[in-house]
């Protein structure tokens, strides 16, 4: 969706195919087709590559890490399956996944129950407005939901910025308690918003501490030399990051 622009159409095609040249003759095909920005021909095999990503810029237009389609591909032939890919640059791209396709299914499907949630226990109550409020900012969905679950469930409060402008903007408006500030963002890179941030000097106290998958120590030099206090390299241990940010809350 994200590599398709505004009025551009995105379909998915599911059908039942039969390919002879394979032992498995059934199979079962999902296809998906977009209109958006195509990929040129030579950049085609290098994005089933864990880590590679064709725009790699700090503030690329499309953000991402590179690891998701070689992570389909991976867990596809995991399943005996294939990945295609057809595309045409400024045109469109069409992504095909095709499984064995299982017909003789077991007479019984067995449902587990499902647990109610209870209630927790009202000395489990804890005053919300007097946690510290923690700003994220980062692209990466998948980063966002592990972090906010994390860290809400240790007791902070978070708020989420999607880019290094809006890392700016809701500095201003909240002034947090801590900022985790993602360096590879779009729009606005995480070193800029860092330097724009430590202008203002109602944010210039606001510990900021630094995420990204690069891990030179000249990496960790250019973070601290834009005004991060701290630094942590991808993946990040979630342990590690909540010590460092009560050394910072809690000091």
């Amino acid at each position: 969706m994200k590599f398709t622009p505004t009025g551009g159409r995105i379909t998915l095609e599911v059908k039942h195919i039969e390919l002879q040249q394979m032992h498995t003759q059934s199979w079962i095909r999902f296809a998906v087709i977009d209109t958006g920005i195509g990929i040129a021909p030579e950049n085609i095999p290098k994005l089933f590559q864990p880590f590679i990503q064709i725009d790699g810029a700090l503030n690329r237009q499309y953000a991402g890490t590179g690891l998701g389609l070689s992570l389909v591909k991976r867990m596809v032939e995991l399943h005996g399956g294939l990945v295609g890919l057809t595309s045409e640059l400024g045109i469109g791209s069409c992504f095909t996944i095709d499984l064995p396709c299982i017909t003789d299914f077991p007479s019984a499907i067995i449902h587990d129950a499902i647990a109610p949630i209870s209630e927790p226990p009202a000395s489990a109550s804890v005053n919300i407005n007097s946690s510290p409020l923690v700003l994220i900012a980062e692209d990466n969905e998948a980063n966002i939901s592990t972090l906010t679950d994390y860290l809400e469930a240790n007791g902070y409060r978070i708020i989420v910025a999607m880019n290094g402008e809006e890392a700016i903007t809701l500095s201003e408006t909240h002034q947090p308690d801590l900022i985790l500030m993602d360096i590879q963002m779009p729009f606005m890179d995480g070193l800029s918003a860092i330097k724009l941030i430590r202008l203002n000097p109602n944010l210039a106290d606001i510990p900021i501490i630094a995420l990204t998958a690069l891990a030179m120590d000249s990496d960790r030099q250019k973070c601290i030399n834009a005004g991060a206090n701290e630094y942590i390299s991808k993946p990040i241990k979630l342990k590690a990051l909540s010590q460092m940010i009560q050394s910072f809350l809690n000091p």
